[in-house]
């Protein structure tokens, strides 16, 4: 074999390493992936919901040795404890051995993804057909939501004060859901509208049944019968629409994607390819230095607002509870944490790669993600994490051998997006997103990569470590 020239030397000294994540993982480290893609499949098919998230991960965390929080308790080192805020967000906490003084190492990301919702006053019929009118949720195409399965999930609280769960759709005997189109031939007015408006918002209508109820000929027969089903399974009343939240999301499981098997495809990814290994890397990690929060929120998609979004103050309460225990102060604890946002960013598309500016985007198979900062244009609605925090992350993954790369949210003035990472930066808590890049992002299928999830979870693992 010949020598390697001068400028090849200098080549693999001075350029990064921008290889694809196959040729720089190990084939433990492929086989491995390969294997927590198959848990993580099974668990993004049950947990299409942020509710269904955060009770399927709380019922994990007991099985992991996890116990509920007491804010009246103080805790000692490789403790495990649990929050479930308001059904729809979780804290997951392990002790460390240092001082809680010497500061967190948090892992935040979201649970909530794009859907449909219903209105408070849903249900109605027209020309003998039942129809939930809806409000979607979070950025979407509209018109990629028509002519697909759906299932219905959530809550409805009763006039009584009692609730009841909702679930329609999921296994396979059950009935599925639908948003209707036109057919092309009738379509040709429609086809005029630009693509955002190909599919208005008022026209999101899902499509519920028609069968009349037969004992009278009642006006509005098949909107009784549907109410008579609906109280004869779960006792609701129209009212109890007013006092509910019923959610729609699509009605196919995660499965893999490619003659190689290398990729996955399933409703959600965004953005619990990120919450779900940021989970398992806390349940891995046993007796931490440093103490460990993982934040699972909620309603990130509409800017992070309410009393589950982290622009509220469950998670500070969280820590200031545990700081009163420990004897120091809230504040003191946040200046000395680190924080990973655990947010996706978009993968490069080779049919669309006009958003994208290539040397600066994330690719599928390079690895997870590091965004320094996040935003539009100007970076604005961003944290933009400094240099001396990005360097600490750097040599962290080099030091564990995580395959890893930086990307941009696309070209600086073709559009952007936020995460949660400046509300956790606003606590003074040196904060940068890592996440999994996504194909197809927001759409009611995404793609993502086995490897680049797996990297994911061991970069998490890292950091609590």
């Amino acid at each position: 074999m010949s020598e390697k020239t001068t400028a090849q030397m200098l080549k693999e000294k001075l350029f990064k390493n921008n290889k694809n994540g196959y040729f720089k993982a190990s084939e433990q480290d492929i086989k491995e992936a390969y294997t927590f893609s198959e848990d993580y499949k099974t668990f993004l098919t049950r947990s299409k919901t942020e509710r269904l998230f955060a009770s399927n991960i709380c019922e994990l965390a007991q099985k992991n040795g996890y116990t509920a929080f007491d804010p009246q308790k103080k805790y000692k080192s490789g403790d495990k404890v649990y929050l479930l805020h308001r059904n729809k967000a979780v804290l997951l906490c392990v002790f460390g051995k240092q001082p809680l003084e010497k500061g967190l190492r948090i892992a935040a990301a979201h649970i909530d993804s794009p859907r449909i919702d219903l209105k408070p006053n849903p249900i109605y019929e027209a020309d003998e057909l039942g129809y939930f009118k809806t409000h979607y949720y979070g950025g979407i195409k509209k018109y990629q939501w028509p002519t697909i399965p759906l299932c219905l999930y959530g809550v409805v609280y009763k006039a009584d004060g009692s609730s009841v769960t909702v679930s329609i759709g999921e296994k396979p005997e059950d009935p599925k859901f639908v948003i209707t189109d036109l057919l092309p031939h009738l379509a040709v007015e429609q086809q005029k509208r630009t693509l955002a408006e190909g599919i208005k918002g008022e026209e999101l209508n899902i499509l519920i049944g028609s069968r009349p109820f037969q004992d009278d000929e009642a006006s509005e027969a098949v909107k009784l019968n549907l109410l008579n089903l609906l109280f004869e399974k779960y006792g609701i009343t129209e009212g109890d629409f007013q006092s509910a939240e019923l959610e729609f999301v699509p009605a196919f499981d995660a499965c893999d994607i490619g003659l190689d098997r290398s990729l996955i495809g399933g409703y959600g990814h965004d953005d619990r390819v990120c919450s779900y290994p940021a989970a398992m890397a806390s349940f891995a990690v046993e007796s931490p230095e440093k103490t460990t929060l993982t934040v699972l929120t909620d309603k990130e998609e509409i800017g992070s607002e309410g009393n589950t979004g982290l622009q509220s103050a469950y998670m500070v309460n969280f820590i200031k509870d545990i700081a009163k225990a420990a004897g120091t102060d809230a504040y003191i604890v946040l200046r000395n944490s680190q924080c990973l946002s655990a947010d996706v960013n978009a993968a490069h598309d080779p049919t669309f790669a006009d958003v994208t500016e290539k040397n600066n985007a994330a690719f599928i198979n390079k690895g997870v993600v590091i965004t320094k900062y996040t935003g539009s244009r100007g970076k604005s609605g961003t944290s933009d994490a400094n240099a001396e925090y990005m360097g600490f992350i750097r040599k962290l993954l080099n030091d564990n051998n995580v395959v890893w790369q930086t990307g941009e949210l696309g070209k600086v003035d073709a559009g952007g997006g936020g995460t949660v990472a400046m509300y956790i930066a606003n606590l003074d808590v040196d904060t940068v997103d890592l996440g999994v890049p996504v194909l197809s992002m927001h759409a009611p299928f995404e793609v993502i990569s086995k490897l680049d999830l797996y990297m994911a979870y061991r970069a998490f693992v890292a950091f609590f470590r």
